[in-house]
């Protein structure tokens, strides 16, 4: 879990105008490119294939979220059938992954289902994303749709640090999933979600061992090595399959663990995303881990 004071500070920093205008004038040259795989389409592909020339696979995702206009939801969900095509067509070892309210459900449900089906009927594996807590109901109702609608190819998140997800894994594990499962990063108040680090270790642990056993395909999304040696163990001694489950991190974060699983025989999958929105993108990633913050900052003080 994140350092909440030293969070604190940094999100206040970026509602800081002056902040905001060097960080997005300069961010990307001084730090930034470490997080996010560039503003174009073309700057991430090259990004993607030289992650995949390394041995690792990935996916990405178009920033944004939070759209409010029909017409610039129909537009992302363009923007990304293009993108799944490309990924497809340069023969990439990577996927998409998006989110629900980039595609407007903050509109409607049935807008973002419209537009989210445009983009799961192109063929490719596509993983919908988990946002806030109030956003759960609803992805997981447009994700039963989808498989109700006879769609394999699509995937979605859970968040161990919300009370509900045990309940929700149960739900969901009779479709065999292939879920990715996460520790959380949004602020969600303690009658939501464990306030304790401890707490969501422990149901993130919990979880990832009840999804390893299910049959289905597990994404085990951290950068937490105990965790990672733990599932190794516990997928070694239950005989779990090594094609049932892949670690995945972020672009820029412990990149040389990330090399180190693929060596030893691994899947890992590096969450590489792009956009001229890559501002309040980077400011999570500096809110999320110290050790990113000061990176960020060494950058901007060199000379």
């Amino acid at each position: 879990m994140l350092n909440a004071a030293l969070r604190k500070v940094i999100l206040s920093a970026a509602d800081n105008a002056q902040v905001r205008r060097v960080v997005s004038k300069h961010g990307m040259r001084l730090g930034g490119a470490r997080f996010v795989a560039g503003e174009t389409m073309d700057e991430c592909v090259r990004v993607l294939r030289e992650l995949n020339d390394r041995g690792l696979y990935a996916n990405t995702t178009l920033l944004g979220e939070a759209v409010r206009d029909e017409a610039e939801a129909r537009a992302v969900a363009d923007e990304y059938i293009v993108l799944v095509d490309r990924l497809a067509a340069e023969a990439l070892r990577a996927n998409v992954a998006l989110k629900l309210t980039h595609l407007g459900l903050e509109l409607s449900e049935g807008l973002a289902y419209d537009n989210l089906r445009r983009i799961v009927e192109r063929g490719s594996f596509i993983r919908i994303d988990m946002e806030q807590s109030a956003f759960v109901e609803p992805t997981l109702r447009l994700y039963r749709r989808l498989r109700d609608d006879g769609f394999d190819n699509v995937g979605t998140v859970l968040q161990a640090y919300l009370y509900r997800t045990e309940s929700d894994l149960e739900g969901l594990l009779p479709l065999r999933p292939n879920l990715r499962l996460v520790k959380g990063a949004y602020l969600e108040p303690p009658d939501v979600a464990y306030p304790k680090k401890t707490d969501v270790d422990a149901a993130y642990v919990r979880l990832l061992e009840t999804m390893l056993r299910a049959g289905g395909y597990t994404a085990i999304a951290t950068h937490d090595e105990t965790i990672v040696e733990h599932a190794i163990r516990f997928a070694d001694e239950h005989a779990v399959p090594n094609d049932t489950f892949e670690f995945q991190m972020l672009y820029g974060v412990r990149p040389q663990l990330q090399l180190d699983l693929a060596a030893r025989g691994y899947k890992v999958l590096v969450a590489t995303p792009y956009g001229p929105e890559w501002y309040p993108y980077l400011m999570r990633r500096l809110g999320e881990r110290p050790a990113n913050a000061l990176f960020l900052l060494r950058n901007l003080t060199r000379r």
